[in-house]
């Protein structure tokens, strides 16, 4: 870094200017001191705009005074624990204590503390295995590109779901604390897939448009947009027994069916993939959003059964059918989705066991939901997924306090 000294060492001998240049030059700025030059234009006091002074005081005269203090006095007033509640809430929206949901605000620091960012994570051996020839089977390849060409879009859906409609319905200030670290991880997540999808050179417009070209990704996405579409309608709102069932119905196609079951296959591949030294970078990055998707799961689960406990009126025996038929239906979807990413078999498993392996995950979010399971004695075929997520951990605040969580940098493949 140049200093003034150094400007005065290196410079002054080649620029310094000659003698009579520096009397002129002082000459002049002493002239402009004592005779400065006349402004352009005299300077005019601003006159005051006596219209919008008028204006103003109308406006000001026409304020419902009453309604104003009433509306201040609805929400200015202390409240009490009793007083809040997941939806239709009345309460001061922006008190966020006392909490009345502890697990909420569990959640929210367990998300903080599991803080991590796409370019942290090392692509240069994916991108080598990627372009090698030798590098993937026709079939490994297939899955990585379904996979991305899947979630890259997935995400985007659930973080529009969340900031155009969970948010406002969910009348909870602990539970939005919560939202809006889940909509940051999901913006993070969607950066992920875009990250690897531009880092192993990837079609893009191939990739992001597998949503409505390849048939059994459109499915996925098709019957999640038909089946939370009033959670991003800015018409609709809750207060009604219809209107606060169909809230419902929406939270369980989104957590239960799209977070909970959706995207279950896809990252049981990618893992296995990382588990056997193939893709390293893309897996690990699965691993980190697989972590991040445990726990939005968990926080749903909990406010579905929290809206149920408050609202019992909503849960009849012809809801809990239709419910039933929701998790069935958005299983076969995606034993449907296995099948076509895997025709044969592949990375120790195929599409038979990835069958199984979704029964067995249907039955949790049946039990989870209170529901009776629909595929009795089914097993895991794949327990190092148990490991990984951990299934074990996968649980909910009316089951057990989730605390098993760490920071970004602590993740490892033992």
């Amino acid at each position: 870094m140049l200093t003034w000294e150094d400007y005065n060492q290196d410079d002054t001998a080649a620029s310094a200017p000659e003698p009579a240049v520096v009397a002129a030059a002082a000459a002049a700025a002493q002239s402009v001191i004592e005779e400065p030059s006349a402004p352009a234009a005299e300077a005019t006091e601003a006159e005051p705009d006596l219209d919008a002074m008028h204006a103003a005081e109308a406006a000001i005269a026409n304020i419902d005074t009453a309604a104003a203090l009433e509306e201040l006095e609805i929400g200015a007033s202390r409240v009490s624990v009793d007083e809040k509640a997941m939806i239709n809430c009345r309460a001061d929206l922006n008190q966020l204590v006392p909490f009345k949901y502890d697990w909420a605000w569990q959640k929210y620091l367990d998300g903080c503390a599991n803080h991590w960012m796409p370019q942290e994570i090392n692509m240069t051996a994916d991108v080598a295995t990627w372009r090698s020839k030798e590098g993937l089977s026709e079939d490994e390849r297939r899955i990585i590109m379904r996979s991305l060409g899947y979630f890259s879009t997935a995400d985007s859906l659930v973080a529009n779901n969340l900031v155009l409609g969970i948010y406002r319905l969910v009348t909870n200030p602990e539970c939005r604390q919560y939202l809006l670290r889940q909509a940051f991880e999901e913006a993070i997540h969607t950066h992920a897939y875009q990250y690897c999808i531009e880092s192993l050179g990837m079609d893009e417009g191939e990739v992001f448009n597998m949503y409505r070209e390849v048939p059994s990704v459109a499915k996925k996405a098709a019957w999640s947009i038909s089946h939370t579409h009033i959670l991003s309608d800015p018409n609709f709102n809750t207060g009604t027994l219809e209107s606060d069932q169909q809230l419902l119905r929406n939270l369980i196609g989104f957590y239960a069916v799209t977070e909970g079951i959706f995207f279950y296959c896809g990252f049981t591949q990618i893992l296995s993939m990382g588990r056997r030294n193939k893709m390293t970078g893309v897996a690990e990055q699965f691993q980190y959003i697989l972590r991040d998707e445990s726990m939005h799961l968990n926080f749903g689960i909990d406010v579905i059964n929290q809206i149920k406990l408050e609202n019992p009126r909503l849960w009849t025996p012809e809801f809990k059918e239709e419910v039933t038929q929701m998790i069935l239906e958005g299983t076969a979807i995606e034993i449907e989705y296995a099948r076509d990413t895997m025709p044969r078999g592949v990375l120790g498993m195929n599409a038979a066991m990835m069958e199984e392996y979704l029964h067995f995950i249907a039955n949790r979010r049946l039990s989870q939901l209170g529901l009776t399971e629909q595929f009795p004695g089914v097993q895991n075929p794949f327990p190092w997924m148990s490991e990984i997520m951990d299934l074990r951990k996968e649980k909910n605040f009316f089951e057990t306090r989730v605390i098993e969580y760490q920071t970004g940098g602590a993740l490892s493949w033992d």
